[in-house]
């Protein structure tokens, strides 16, 4: 097997194990970090809706006090305007999905399905943990989430949610007075979710990963016919033409030329080498002869 035939299985092994390595650490990293943004993006929104709840409770609901009175407006009700807000929102990001899933709504869009009711009891049971993240399996694939509680802080949410007797007529009106009430201060019924597919950062991280081992390949490719060009300049042919030289003497041609290569590399001093050897063995012949 000749010498450059080695050098590339030898390099092609090496390249092989590395990509390989380098390949299952790269994805679980890119798989992590996407994971991490989406969860991030998750937590933009969430605080999103938090301003948004807060600036309907604190600038809009007192302007609609009075209206109140005649026709109830859900417009002033802060879940109901966070959820508007994330309409909005979904149209241009269609991946993310917003949830104020409640216990015992006043509205009942905002019921809680079996497994939001379950993270809510979860957090009513540890009130210390303020956020939890997992992955659940849908009909449509995997889901990607990342909830908070939301505590009743406000002793004003109990105006329309303690009794049926101390909300609001027009409330009751709409909504009638059998859910949505025996709230207490510093409760917890509502989990603030938000959900993504779990093919989302899948997607990302597959495609930077396959930009990565494209351009990973490239550069060993490249690598690797820069390497065999130096292996064949530098040493397959100035060994080559040594072997031909040394070929010659054996066949008792010692009036063959030196092979003298440019440089002053271990190729170079073999050759040096050689040429003496030729010479002395020239010399030595010359002297049985006499």
């Amino acid at each position: 097997m000749k010498l450059i035939v080695k050098f590339n299985l030898v390099l092609l092994l090496i390249f092989a194990v590395g990509f390989l390595a380098t390949g299952y650490v790269s994805n679980r990293l890119l798989q992590r970090n996407a994971r991490e943004e989406v969860l991030e993006n998750a937590r933009i929104m969430m605080e999103a809706a938090l301003a948004v709840r807060s600036y309907t409770n604190t600038q809009i609901k007192p302007l609609l006090e009075t209206q109140l009175k005649y026709s109830f407006l859900p417009q002033s009700v802060p879940a109901y305007s966070a959820n508007e807000y994330f309409k909005q929102l979904h149209t241009k990001f269609p991946d993310y999905s917003y949830r104020e899933a409640t216990l015992n709504p006043t509205n009942p869009v905002n019921r809680a399905t079996d497994w939001e009711a379950d993270i809510v009891r979860y957090f009513r049971q540890s009130p210390d943990r303020k956020e939890i993240e997992g992955v659940r399996d849908t009909p449509n694939g995997r889901v990607l989430y990342i909830a908070r509680p939301m505590q009743i802080k406000d002793a004003k949410c109990l105006y329309c949610h303690s009794t049926p007797q101390m909300a609001p007529r027009t409330m009751i009106e709409r909504y009638g007075s059998d859910n949505g009430f025996g709230w207490n201060l510093n409760d917890i019924l509502t989990a603030q979710i938000v959900s993504a597919p779990m093919q989302l950062p899948v997607q990302r991280a597959n495609t930077a990963l396959a930009g990565f081992m494209i351009s990973l390949a490239t550069v060993f490719a490249i690598i690797f016919v820069a390497l065999n060009g130096m292996l064949v300049f530098l040493v397959v042919r100035p060994v080559n033409q040594l072997a031909k030289v040394a070929n010659e003497v054996s066949l008792g041609n010692l009036e063959v030329a030196d092979y003298r290569p440019s440089g002053k590399d271990e190729i170079a001093t073999l050759a040096d080498a050689f040429s003496r050897m030729r010479k002395s063995l020239k010399h030595a012949i010359k002297m049985l002869e006499v």
